[in-house]
């Protein structure tokens, strides 16, 4: 499998194509990064350096991949966190070509927008755009339950109102949801939830709650789905698998202390996952 990246990549730490990457070659994924920013660090610390990258200078790097003859063999596109508005328009034209060429590829889209607890974090335009453009040509999006009532119009709080809202946002093009961060007052205390629907049903996963942020979690959350559920088909077995990996690396992360994903330290996990998690069909 050959999955085109579209993402930003930071030297320290593991956000973006620098937290997708490696999970995904770890499970035997062959990925081409393509950079939308190489900054020193996320933008979390409030400080960071180096540049943003064009929309013509991502183009560039695309359009040379394409030279190469490699876009009939590429299974996936995927992209992250949009930094600008002109990086949408480069996403959409190398997913239209890279169908053109392999017409079974996808379009995996994660729509960063915010959270929950902190609200909207991209320029205003931008979820805007993701709803209106980018969401509509995907296959398959994986938003966390805030960026899912955007992108909807809903306030999705129950597990009701969140599978309507995935009706919703299905109606408008992407058929495959991998819904992140699902909190709703009827689950058990400290525990958080992942619910995946497509054609075939929805399914659902419990984990307990880890008591921290970890930038970069949602990258390689996404990164693992899409490569999993496009491996094989199945919904249940990708939701499986990447929770699994991502909850082990994220209680690795929590017991080392440190701020950054121990991402290589975890590498076991991406590779054997122990499949400890119940995933049940609700839908």
């Amino acid at each position: 499998m050959k999955i085109l990246s579209i993402q930003s990549a930071v030297a320290y730490g593991h956000v973006g194509n620098s937290a997708a990457v490696f999970p995904l070659q770890r499970i035997g994924v062959e990925v081409l990064p393509v950079y939308t920013v190489n900054f020193s660090n996320h933008t979390g610390y409030g400080a960071w350096r180096g540049p943003l990258i064009s929309p013509d200078d991502v183009r560039a790097v695309i359009l040379g991949i394409e030279e190469r003859g490699v876009f009939p063999g590429i299974d996936v596109v995927l992209s992250g966190y949009q930094g600008g508005e002109g990086i949408a328009d480069v996403i959409l034209e190398t997913v239209e070509r890279v169908k053109a060429a392999n017409p079974s590829a996808v379009y995996s889209c994660d729509p960063v927008m915010g959270n929950a607890k902190s609200g909207c974090f991209v320029a205003p335009a931008i979820p805007i755009l993701l709803r209106d453009r980018v969401v509509p040509a995907a296959d398959i999006i994986t938003p966390n339950q805030f960026e899912l009532g955007f992108l909807t119009g809903t306030e999705p709080d129950t597990l009701e109102s969140t599978l309507a809202s995935v009706e919703l946002v299905r109606g408008t093009g992407p058929r495959t949801v991998l819904v992140t961060s699902v909190e709703r007052p009827d689950a058990p205390a400290d525990t958080i939830e992942m619910l995946a629907v497509d054609d075939s049903g929805a399914w659902i996963v419990q984990t307990p709650r880890i008591p921290m942020k970890a930038n970069g979690s949602g990258d390689v959350t996404a990164a693992l789905f899409t490569a999993h559920y496009r491996r094989t088909g199945g919904l249940a077995e990708a939701l499986a698998r990447t929770t699994s990996s991502v909850f082990d690396l994220l209680e690795r992360t929590h017991a080392s202390g440190e701020r950054e994903l121990q991402l290589v330290e975890s590498q076991e996990s991406y590779a054997h996952p122990r499949m400890q998690f119940d995933v049940r069909q609700v839908a």
